[in-house]
C-alpha cells in the first residue's frame, strides 16, 4: 500500500516567515570562528604546558642517568671516609631558617676547610629549591641562613675540597 500526497501545500513546515536563511557566507563564518576558537584554546594549552611544572625532579635527568656508575664510585669513596655530619635547623625571628652543621671524620676529628652547601629541594618542583652556601664558623662547624618556606624538603648537604665533591647526604625533612 502506497500513500500518495495529493496536496503538498497543506504540509506542515518548520520554516518561519521573516527568518534569515542560512547562507554560504554564514556557514563559512561559523566554520572559521570555530577553528579560530580551537586554535586559541590550543595556544593557551601549549603556553601552560611549557611554562608550568616540567615533571623533572632532578636537573638534567639524562646526564644524571649516564653518570650513575660514577655516583656509585663516589658513594663508596665517601663510605670509606666515614664522616659523621649532624645538621640542625632553627627558625629565626626574621623568618629565615638557620642551618648549623657539625662535621667530623671517621676518627672523630673536626672536618675543616671544606666548601659546604645545603640544598633545600622541593620534592616535586625544581623552581622552589633554595641553595645555601654554608660558612665555616669554627673547626668542623658550618652555618648559613635563608628564607625557606615551611613544608617538606629534601635536605642535600654537599662538601667539596679543591673542586671535588667529598661528601653528599640527602634526607627528607620538615621545615617548620
Amino acid at each position: 500500500m502506497s500513500m500518495v500526497m495529493s496536496n503538498p501545500r497543506n504540509m506542515k513546515s518548520d520554516y518561519e516567515a521573516g527568518g534569515r536563511p542560512l547562507s554560504g557566507r554564514k556557514v563559512l563564518a561559523m566554520m572559521v570562528g570555530f577553528f579560530l576558537f580551537v586554535g586559541a584554546v590550543n595556544g593557551v594549552m601549549i603556553y601552560k604546558a611549557l611554562n608550568t611544572f616540567s615533571g623533572e625532579v632532578v636537573a638534567r635527568p639524562y646526564e644524571r642517568g649516564l653518570a650513575y656508575n660514577r655516583d656509585i664510585a663516589h658513594a663508596r669513596e665517601q663510605a670509606m671516609r666515614d664522616w659523621k655530619v649532624d645538621a640542625r635547623l632553627s627558625r629565626l625571628a626574621t623568618g629565615e631558617t638557620e642551618i648549623r652543621v657539625v662535621a667530623r671524620d671517621g676518627d672523630g676529628a673536626d672536618v675543616s676547610g671544606a666548601q659546604m652547601t645545603a640544598l633545600f629541594a622541593a620534592p616535586a618542583d625544581l623552581s622552589k629549591d633554595v641553595r645555601v652556601k654554608l660558612e665555616q664558623t669554627a673547626p668542623g662547624r658550618y652555618a648559613g641562613k635563608a628564607a625557606i618556606p615551611a613544608g617538606q624538603r629534601d635536605l642535600v648537604l654537599t662538601a667539596s675540597r679543591g673542586g671535588d665533591e667529598v661528601f653528599r647526604s640527602k634526607n627528607r625533612i620538615d621545615v617548620e
